[in-house]
C-alpha cells in the first residue's frame, strides 16, 4: 500500500523539536490524527529509539504541533500540542509545551498565515494555546517576510546562538485545573504508599507541575540527567508522587488513572543553590543560580528544564512558603529568577499578587521566558498507508 504524504515542517523550538502541521492539511476527523502522529514520530517503539520515524527517543524530541485559524476573537492563531509517548501508542494532549510555543509564531509567519504581519521589524502574535485555553503573546523579529533565526541570544541546551523569541503567558493560572494552586494550599503533604509523607507545592501555570525538595527524596548533590536515567527506583517513587499529586490537583480520578496520562502533571526535584556539574562537564557555581531543578517528563529525566516547568517554577518562587520559595537563594526579589538545569541556566520571571478571592490566595498576571527557534526541514512527512 502506498505511503500517505502530509505537508509538514520539522522545527526546533527552545530545547525541543516537533513536527509542525497546518490544521488544514490534516483530516477533518480528529479521531484520525493520533495514528498519523504516532506513525510520523515512530511510536510505539519498545527499544525507545524511534528509528522508523522522526522522533529522537526522548520526550523532548517526540512532539507534534498543529497550527490553525483562531477559534477565539483575541487570538491570531490556534495552537494544539501533542506529546507522543516513545514506547506506547499514546498521544497526550493534556499539557502544553512552552518550548515549542516559541516556534508557533515564526512557523505561521513563514507559512503565510499572518497576512497583516510586517515584512520587516517586530512581530507580535497572539497564540491561543488550545491545550490550556490561554493566550501566549509571542514577540520576535521578521526580515524579508520570514522570522529571523540568527542572533546573539544563547539558550543553554542548544548549541550556538539565535534570534530571541519573547513569550508572555498571560493569566496562566489554572490553565488545566481552574486554579493557580489547585489544592487551595501553598504547601501540601502527600501520603504516598511506598514513599511515605512528602511535602510538595503544586502549581498550575501554563501547565500543571508538582515540586518536591530533592533532600526529601534522599538526594544531596545535584544529579545530572544522565545519572538519573539509571535511578529506576527513584524514578518510580517520583512517578508515584506525581500520580498522587494528579489526584490532589484534580486532573485524575485516582492514582491508577494518572498512569494513562504521564505528562500531567510533570514532577520536579529542587535544590538550593550549590555547585553543580552540567551534562557537558561544565561546573555551575552556586552564585550563578537561584536554585536547581531536575524535571521528569513522560517518565524520563529531561535534558533541560521544560519551558512550562520553568514558568511554573518562576510562579511558585513568587509565592511565600512554597517549596521553591524556601529553597530560593538570596536573590533580589525584583530580579528575574536564574534556574540551574541539566544543561545550563534558564532565566524566567513571573508577576504574582495576593488575591483573597482566588483559590489558594494568589493570582499570576503573567509569566515570561525567552527562547530561540529554527525551521529545520520542510516538505512532507510520510506515513505508512
Amino acid at each position: 500500500m502506498p505511503q500517505r504524504r502530509f505537508r509538514a515542517v520539522f522545527m526546533r523550538g527552545g530545547t525541543s523539536r516537533a513536527i509542525m502541521f497546518r490544521q488544514q492539511d490534516l483530516p477533518a476527523d480528529r479521531a484520525e490524527w493520533d495514528a498519523i502522529f504516532l506513525a510520523a514520530i515512530g511510536s510505539p517503539d519498545p527499544e525507545a529509539r524511534q528509528l522508523d520515524g522522526m522522533g529522537g527517543g526522548v520526550s523532548s524530541l517526540s512532539k507534534v504541533c498543529i497550527v490553525g485559524p483562531p477559534t477565539r476573537p483575541d487570538a491570531d492563531l490556534d495552537y494544539t500540542f501533542g506529546q507522543v509517548a516513545v514506547k506506547e501508542a499514546l498521544v497526550d494532549y493534556g499539557g502544553s509545551c512552552g518550548n515549542m510555543s516559541s516556534a508557533i509564531g515564526p512557523f505561521a509567519l513563514d507559512e503565510g498565515m499572518l497576512p497583516h504581519a510586517p515584512r520587516n521589524g517586530p512581530v507580535e502574535v497572539r497564540i491561543h494555546d488550545t491545550n490550556a485555553g490561554r493566550i501566549i503573546r509571542a514577540r520576535f523579529e521578521a526580515r524579508d517576510g520570514e522570522a529571523m533565526v540568527d542572533g546573539d541570544f544563547v539558550l543553554d541546551g542548544v548549541a550556538g546562538s539565535g534570534a530571541p523569541v519573547r513569550l508572555d503567558f498571560l493569566d496562566p493560572g489554572g490553565a488545566r485545573t481552574g486554579a493557580l494552586l489547585p489544592s487551595g494550599r501553598v504547601l501540601d503533604r502527600l501520603e504516598v504508599p511506598g514513599v511515605g509523607a512528602v511535602e510538595a507545592t503544586m502549581v498550575d501555570a501554563a501547565s500543571p507541575c508538582v515540586f518536591v525538595a530533592a533532600e526529601a527524596m534522599g538526594r544531596q548533590g545535584v544529579d545530572t540527567a544522565q545519572a538519573l536515567d539509571g535511578e529506576g527506583a527513584l524514578l518510580e517513587k517520583l512517578d508515584a508522587i506525581r500520580r498522587h499529586a494528579a489526584v490532589a490537583m484534580g486532573v485524575a480520578r485516582d492514582a491508577e488513572a494518572a498512569r494513562a496520562r504521564p505528562s500531567l502533571p510533570r514532577i520536579a526535584m529542587l535544590w538550593a543553590p550549590v555547585e553543580a556539574r552540567l551534562a557537558n562537564g561544565r561546573v555551575l557555581a552556586a552564585s550563578e543560580v537561584d536554585l536547581h531543578i531536575r524535571i521528569i517528563s513522560m517518565g524520563q529525566p529531561h535534558r533541560a528544564v521544560t519551558a512550562t516547568g520553568a514558568l511554573c517554577l518562576a510562579v511558585a518562587c513568587r509565592i511565600p512558603g512554597s517549596v521553591p520559595a524556601r529553597l530560593l537563594g538570596p536573590a533580589d526579589p525584583g530580579a528575574p529568577i536564574r534556574i540551574g538545569h541539566a544543561s545550563g541556566i534558564a532565566v524566567v520571571d513571573a508577576a504574582v499578587v495576593a488575591d483573597e478571592a482566588a483559590k489558594g490566595g494568589f493570582h499570576c498576571d503573567h509569566a515570561t521566558l525567552f527562547r530561540t527557534q529554527r525551521r529545520l526541514f520542510e516538505g512532507a512527512v510520510l506515513v505508512r498507508g
